[in-house]
């Protein structure tokens, strides 16, 4: 089974920016980012896109399949 991988924490620190920022950025709690880090919540394909969007990297480059 493929497993969604993402990069949101090594984005954040070429950013260097917090997970409060980066959530309130794109509308969810530090607690949404701290999970999505983690691996232990998938996020929304609208919340990825954001996340992504916030970065402006291509999705792909933020989240994959593995």
């Amino acid at each position: 089974m493929e497993k969604l991988v993402n990069k949101v924490r090594v984005c954040r620190a070429e950013r260097d920016i917090s997970q409060e920022a980066l959530g309130k950025a794109v509308g969810v709690a530090r607690q949404t980012i701290v999970a999505i880090e983690g691996a232990d919540y998938s996020p929304s394909v609208v919340l990825a896109l954001k996340i992504a969007r916030y970065f402006k990297k291509p999705l792909e480059e933020v989240f994959t399949l593995k």
